[in-house]
Order: structure tokens, then C-alpha cells, then sequence
């Protein structure tokens, strides 16, 4: 693959692969890296969060590579230990320097798997009604739904605890509530418990997307 994309001339960012051979090979021929390992365990412990320290350097494998290419490294240490990464680029230090390689284009690719992901858990797989129109039909409903959900994580919820949370958590913690509903002419009224747990973010929500999405 990788020959493929050089020789058509297209720029690529691929995870090389976290086998221990690699690490410690990688190790052996810049011995840097281990002090930024060392550098990222100093952090954590000093702050308790999460550390990254980003190293950049060339590196060719024994066999399977036709020379040497560039490589970040993230070394990582958070509470279950470190947590080294690489990738190998294309791409120039010029281009994308290591943190922001790492950080904002090979981690968005991660980022947008996720939101793939996510509409499973609003029930995007299922597909058992007899016809295909009728399955098309409901994963087009699916599909709203992770649209409408996540508008309300974006604009109704960004100033919650919820702000980052899954499409599930939201359904399961928002929006699958007992209330009591009273309707009128132009109006449906729902009436939360007082016994909420989470009403300050029902609230908030409302406020957001009120003042977002006014029609007045």
C-alpha cells in the first residue's frame, strides 16, 4: 500500500505497528526516545494527568521498508502505565510538526471512526424487517436521529457534563425519562420529577437550543 501511495504520488500517515521488537529496536537506535518516555512518567506523576512527549526521527525496518522514513513517536504515561505510540509519514516536518501530526490529523482519523461507531448504539445495524426497503427505511431513521443527537450534544449540551459524552449515555440519561406530559392547543407541556438526577442538564439543554434554534 504504502508503495502504491508513493509511487501515484499521494501523501499518507499509517500507525506502525506497537510490537515490543519495534519498541525496543527503536530504542536501540535512538536512545532518546526512552528519555522522553522517562520525561512523560516525570509529568504524570508530578500533575496525575495524562502526559505526551512527541519525538521525530528517521527509521527504516530491517527488511520490509525500501529506505528510511519519517517517524513520530508519542510517548505517553497515564495511570495504567506508558503507553507508547508511532506513525510512520509521508508528510514533512515542514507540513506537520510532530504534536500537531499526531494530535490533529492521525488522531482525527480515530475521531471520525468514533462517530461511525456511534450510530450502532442508535440501533443503525438493525435490519430484520422482511424488505429492503423497509431496513433502508429505518437506518435512514437511525440516521436522523445521531444528526438530532448530536445537535444536542454540540449546541445544547457543550457546557455539560454530558458535552463529550456517547449518543447512548445522552438517550439513556436525557432523553429515555419518565414525565408527565399535558398537551393543549398549541403547546405539549413535560413535567420532570423533582428527583432528577440530571435536570440542571435537561435545563441547560432547553436554554441553549432555545436560544440557538428561536424562531421568533
Amino acid at each position: 500500500m504504502v508503495r502504491l501511495f508513493t509511487r501515484r504520488g499521494y501523501d499518507w500517515t499509517l500507525t506502525f505497528a506497537r510490537r515490543l521488537a519495534h519498541v525496543e529496536t527503536i530504542d536501540q537506535q535512538d536512545s532518546a526516545e526512552r528519555a522522553e518516555l522517562a520525561a512523560a512518567k516525570r509529568q504524570h506523576r508530578a500533575s496525575g494527568a495524562p502526559a505526551r512527549v512527541f519525538r521525530d526521527f528517521r527509521y527504516r525496518t530491517l527488511d520490509s521498508w525500501s529506505r528510511r522514513r519519517r517517524v513520530v513517536g508519542k510517548a505517553e504515561h497515564n495511570q495504567d502505565g506508558a503507553n507508547p505510540r508511532f506513525v510512520v509519514t509521508s508528510l514533512a516536518r515542514s507540513r506537520y510538526a510532530a504534536r500537531a501530526l499526531y494530535e490533529d490529523l492521525y488522531c482525527a482519523r480515530g475521531e471520525a471512526e468514533n462517530r461511525i461507531g456511534e450510530q450502532f448504539e442508535l440501533f443503525a445495524d438493525r435490519a430484520s424487517s422482511a424488505t429492503m426497503p423497509a431496513n433502508q427505511l429505518r437506518m435512514w431513521f437511525s440516521a436522523m436521529a445521531y444528526v438530532l443527537v448530536d445537535s444536542l450534544r454540540r449546541v445544547g449540551l457543550r457546557h455539560t457534563q454530558f458535552a463529550d459524552a456517547a449518543v447512548a449515555t445522552i438517550r439513556l440519561k436525557l432523553l429515555k425519562l419518565g414525565a408527565q406530559v399535558r398537551s393543549s392547543v398549541r403547546r405539549l407541556h413535560f413535567a420532570l420529577a423533582s428527583g432528577c438526577p440530571n435536570k440542571i442538564e435537561f435545563e441547560m439543554a432547553y436554554l441553549y437550543l432555545r436560544r440557538a434554534f428561536n424562531s421568533s
